[in-house]
């Protein structure tokens, strides 16, 4: 989209709000706004006429709420749905995560007080995220019947390479368009998963206490945000907290650090694969998701350098094809799989190092 706007629709209950978001969206010249709505069912009469490239949805509306709307649009025109959220507390946030599970692409807090110290970095995601989204390719959405999503039916066999023996930390980087994926994956997870799982997920501040209780509420593993000197244990997974750095020690023990940003970003998947590649070596496991830039992509070169498994998602299935590309033309990765297909082959892989008795860290 070079010449061409960005056409946006802008769902929200709150007259001021729609007011806020109109005047911010048209603050940037690529971006056109061709309506804004009070609720959801608005929101579908609109779709019936005009097709916008981005629907920017808040979450409670009375009548059809953001949940039910994004449901409907998903799966009967599917468009890139961005979700604009203005709390944090962690139950309301899990919703925003419902949605990402029926279609939503990506969510960002509302700017909604210019005197808020985040306001400008808030008003630059939103912008940054519209403009991203807008080229997602979306697709139709149908109800899920179960948690772990079938294997395709017609996916060649993929040949694994056993992991070393003693593969006991998986470590995961994932940003935008990360948490569907995440979920995808942890839900596919035995309860007995042999494997300790280290996450660092790029995502607005406040968010993460909701995306650490909606994977605990669709997924059968612990999932918790992860502390200072905790010993991880099999069939968890510890995402890094807002503003650190996540590693681990000589011991094997999660490092939280407020070493410099990384890439522009901490905590970074950058800090994470390359604590892991020095302290695990090949008794480790690396796993690049979808996301922009290119955070973590040298780091998983690094942990294939030193003997450990990787993999990076596949374009096909990534939101933002930029993290895992970059590993991929570097070098980095064993596998390069489909979102579904990830967590069979980590069970898989950590069972290899079950079965060849590895010790572990």
């Amino acid at each position: 989209m070079t010449n061409q706007k960005i056409n946006v629709l802008v769902v929200d209950d709150s007259r001021v709000a729609r007011m806020l978001l109109v005047h911010l969206l048209e603050s940037d010249p690529q971006i056109h706004v061709l309506d804004a709505v009070d609720d959801g069912q608005a929101a579908l009469d609109f779709l019936k006429g005009d097709k916008p490239d981005v629907v920017l949805m808040d979450i409670h509306m009375p009548g059809l709420d953001g949940f039910e709307a994004t449901r409907r649009i998903m799966e009967t025109q599917p468009l890139p749905i961005v979700i604009c959220s203005a709390t944090t507390d962690p139950n309301e946030v899990a919703t925003t995560f419902r949605l990402m599970e029926v279609g939503a692409v990506a969510c960002v807090e509302k700017p909604v007080a210019r005197e808020h110290p985040d306001f400008k970095q808030r008003v630059t995601n939103l912008l940054q995220t519209i403009k991203l989204m807008s080229e997602v390719k979306v697709v139709r959405r149908w109800p899920r019947l179960r948690s772990t999503p079938p294997l395709p039916p017609a996916a060649p066999a993929v040949e694994l390479k056993p992991a070393p023996a003693g593969v006991t930390l998986v470590g995961i980087g994932a940003s935008t368009g990360g948490p569907p994926v995440l979920q995808t994956i942890l839900s596919s997870l035995p309860k007995d998963f042999p494997g300790s799982i280290l996450i660092v997920q790029h995502i607005a501040r406040g968010f993460l206490p909701g995306l650490v209780e909606w994977l605990n509420q669709t997924t059968g593993l612990q999932v918790q945000v992860a502390s200072h000197g905790t010993c991880p244990l099999p069939g968890h997974a510890y995402l890094a907290p807002d503003d650190f750095h996540m590693g681990v020690s000589a011991s094997g023990r999660i490092l939280l650090t407020r070493e410099a940003p990384e890439n522009g970003l901490r905590p970074a998947v950058s800090h994470l694969f390359r604590s892991l590649s020095e302290v695990c070596g090949p008794n480790a496991l690396g796993v690049l998701l979808t996301g922009m830039g290119k955070d973590g992509a040298a780091e998983l070169k690094l942990m294939k350098d030193r003997g450990a498994t990787t993999i990076a998602q596949d374009r096909e299935s990534s939101v933002v094809f930029g993290m895992p590309a970059e590993a991929i033309e570097l070098g980095g990765a064993i596998h390069v799989l489909p979102a579904d297909k990830i967590g069979d082959t980590l069970v898989t892989l950590t069972r290899h190092r079950q079965a060849a008795g590895g010790n572990e860290l």
